[in-house]
């Protein structure tokens, strides 16, 4: 039985390591936080959107972004900086803002989304829902502005779309914006749960297979090479060794990945969340909601209201905006007044690894035993089960379900 050692203890690296053990291979587990899923899984926006998966990159994105800049709670804030990462993506997120390539990356993805929807469903018997707060709330994208609403319903296959009235009244918690919307559109079938409780509960079922080897916590500091093979990963535990090594480790992937001579095209993309309690009289939202302009998304996970924001182009800053999370915190209370209790926010930050084209990398590389399962950016939690069975699908060289073109290092 061939030995395999996951680097990762996020969502992914989790997910990763399962789906390798029912595919026959002994796991060990890297992870240098104390405990698993405390990274960029701990508090993200909960939401499992496996229909609403469009690239950030598209035509007429640019000139947004300019526009964002200037906006006062506006959803990108950048801040230039002597890097060369920064700027080399940069340069490929703007050559992948074109119309077709959108188009070619959203059908991908939408074919990872429907895997990555059949594999969750599958893990059911498992990983219990009840476990992580797993809710089937449907997805409600609501448009403030005429043509921003015209053009998504004239979409094919868009959805149920509503006027403003309809919205209302298939989700009261939009009752103080209903002046304000032009309309939205509904999808069924898209999901919200606690990822960090996905972490937690999918651990204890690894800890317990009879093919794992061990979590092992500690700083992973670079591969060792030689050969066309990576030989073992120096940690801070010690040097260890297996017969083949995952990388699923979130930003941290980026500097492993260079340590073996690896340029992996993933950025930092540093996003927020509020977390606040549900009283019994709250009006929070049933429905998972994104407000298409402002790009915040609310979801209702459990007994408390999760919402998730913005994109900072910061580096790997983790440190906590106060401005930023103020005007959040502003935009939420004037669009759902009575969701929560604001008065107890719990404010997180997270970094997103994300590809200039939005679309995860997973598969080989170079080395014949070094694998990769990154770069999943904000939809981390959608794609991880999805990722995860393709991971453990070529691994074996069983061919995958579909096409791969756009989602390998290649």
């Amino acid at each position: 039985m061939q030995q395999v050692i996951v680097i990762g203890g996020g969502v992914v690296g989790l997910t990763s390591a399962w789906w390798l053990l029912e595919a026959g291979y002994r796991v060990m587990l890297l992870e240098r936080a104390p405990g698993v899923g405390t990274g960029t899984s701990y508090s993200n926006g909960g939401q499992l959107s496996y229909r609403y998966v469009s690239p950030l990159a598209d035509a007429g994105v640019p000139l947004k972004a300019l526009k964002w800049l200037f906006q006062e709670h506006g959803p990108l804030r950048f801040r230039p900086q002597f890097d060369a990462h920064q700027w080399r993506w940069l340069a490929a997120f703007l050559a992948n803002c074109r119309a077709d390539v959108n188009r070619k990356t959203t059908n991908k993805l939408l074919q990872l989304g429907e895997l990555s929807r059949q594999a969750m469903a599958a893990l059911a018997p498992v990983v219990p829902l009840d476990a992580f707060a797993w809710r089937d709330a449907g997805k409600l994208v609501v448009y403030r502005t005429r043509a921003a609403f015209d053009a998504a319903a004239a979409k094919p296959n868009a959805g149920d779309v509503w006027d403003a009235s309809e919205c209302v009244a298939h989700e009261p918690a939009l009752a103080a914006m209903e002046n304000r919307l032009a309309g939205g559109i509904y999808n069924g079938g898209e999901a919200v749960a606690d990822c960090y409780a996905f972490c937690v509960a999918l651990a204890e079922r690894i800890g317990a297979h009879p093919g794992f080897s061990g979590f092992v916590h500690g700083e992973v500091q670079r591969f060792v090479v030689s050969g066309g093979r990576v030989g073992g990963v120096q940690t801070s535990a010690g040097l260890l060794s297996a017969d083949s090594y995952v990388l699923a480790a979130g930003m941290q992937s980026r500097m492993l990945g260079e340590s073996a001579g690896l340029s992996l095209p993933i950025y930092p993309l540093k996003g927020y969340s509020l977390t606040a309690p549900i009283r019994q009289d709250d009006v929070a939202p049933e429905i998972s909601v994104t407000d298409f302009e402002r790009k915040v998304l609310y979801a209702r996970i459990g007994d408390k209201l999760r919402v998730a924001a913005m994109v900072d182009m910061v580096g790997e800053d983790l440190s906590l905006n106060l401005k930023r999370l103020d005007s959040l915190t502003r935009q939420v209370k004037e669009t759902m007044p009575r969701a929560a209790d604001y008065t107890q926010i719990t404010p997180w930050a997270g970094l997103r690894p994300a590809t200039p084209n939005s679309a995860p990398i997973i598969g080989a590389t170079p080395y014949s035993n070094l694998w990769l399962n990154v770069g999943h950016g904000p939809l981390g939690f959608t794609f991880a089960c999805g990722t995860a069975s393709l991971l453990a699908d070529l691994m074996r060289g069983k061919a995958p379900p579909f096409r791969l073109d756009g989602l390998t290092l290649g």
